[in-house]
């Protein structure tokens, strides 16, 4: 089948010009938003599946004359139960603003979860946070979703809450992906899943659960120089917690300017030379300039190889040489959609 045939976005991308209002923390609500129906989450990754979520508060909303927009919740609970033990996000806050900008929603809601808000039960939950504080008119959630003190809360009880104190609400059935032929069964869509392709280097089978290119951001920082006296020069980016398997991509980057550049990518710890901290090396194609101290983010198109260890610089630079020309043809023929 042609690619991107299971990605393209179930909703169009809206013009650029279009109003997305971001509501964060413990902001009051714009009146942009106010009485608004919500779909809630933590939405890590903002996949295909929370994309059935996104269509029906489009839908319900617009039925009922009413902003549309997405309820989540920083830092993920996870983080805040456990921030002992790392967590391989698929999305930051940034990126989850980023990619809900796209999917034709009025705005975004973000509330900080705290001892408070986990402390809350879920009739309070409802009653103070969702009609009190924010206001809404509607939710929608998925078929599994939790809420309120030692998850109490189930989309059941949540249903029964909302009828009490007249907010609407809409309970969506679990997502999976069509399968690409006859003999293939339907792919359940989930984060778990996606962080679990990505761990195998499966960036094909990640992006299409997520239904657009996986991306990174961060600061570029300085390194030992050593990819410009092999003739490729790089733009290196630690990634904290990242469960992506060590590896050579092909990249397309998100400039501090707002220009798009194609690229190769190794993430891992450079076995030829030190056996260091994970870190994600990109070389740009075509370009030359600092980027230092700058932001940069990275999508993921598609996985090349696995890291190896060379017996020499001059067999790695010929095995470089290969990995660009095949980045190029992956960056060529891809048509998964992009958020940068």
């Amino acid at each position: 089948m042609p690619p991107g045939d299971r990605t393209s976005l179930p909703d169009p991308i809206p013009a650029p010009g279009r109003r997305f209002t971001v509501c964060r923390e413990d902001e009051p609500v714009p009146s942009a938003i106010a009485g608004a129906i919500a779909a809630i989450g933590n939405f890590d990754g903002v996949h295909f599946g929370h994309r059935a979520l996104i269509a029906a508060v489009r839908e319900t909303a617009a039925a009922a004359g009413r902003p549309a927009v997405a309820l989540t919740f920083e830092p993920h609970p996870r983080a805040y139960f456990a921030p002992h033990l790392p967590m391989f996000r698929l999305s930051d806050a940034a990126a989850k603003e980023r990619v809900f900008a796209h999917l034709g929603l009025d705005g975004l809601v973000v509330r900080r979860f705290d001892a408070v808000l986990a402390g809350t039960g879920a009739r309070a939950f409802v009653e103070t946070l969702l009609v009190r504080d924010l206001g809404l008119s509607g939710v929608v959630v998925g078929h599994d979703f939790h809420f309120g003190r030692g998850r109490e809360g189930t989309p059941a009880v949540l249903a029964d809450l909302c009828a009490g104190a007249g907010l609407s609400c809409r309970i969506i059935p679990p997502v999976s992906l069509p399968p690409v032929s006859q003999e293939d069964a339907m792919e359940p869509v989930s984060s778990s899943a996606i962080r679990t392709a990505l761990a195998e280097g499966d960036v094909a089978r990640a992006n299409a659960l997520l239904g657009y290119r996986w991306f990174v951001s961060g600061e570029v920082q300085h390194g030992d120089k050593r990819g410009r006296t092999l003739g490729y020069p790089t733009a290196n980016v630690a990634l904290p917690a990242c469960g992506l398997a060590h590896g050579i991509y092909a990249v397309r980057v998100a400039l501090p300017d707002g220009g798009l550049r194609d690229g190769v990518a190794s993430y891992g710890r450079r076995p030829t030379f030190d056996d260091g901290a994970p870190l994600l090396e990109v070389n740009l194609f075509d370009f030359s300039g600092d980027l230092y101290g700058q932001a940069i983010t990275v999508e993921f198109l598609g996985h090349i190889r696995g890291e190896e260890r060379f017996e020499s610089a001059e067999s790695l630079v010929a095995r470089m040489d290969i990995d660009a020309a095949q980045a190029r043809a992956i960056l060529a023929a891809d048509t998964v959609p992009s958020m940068l």
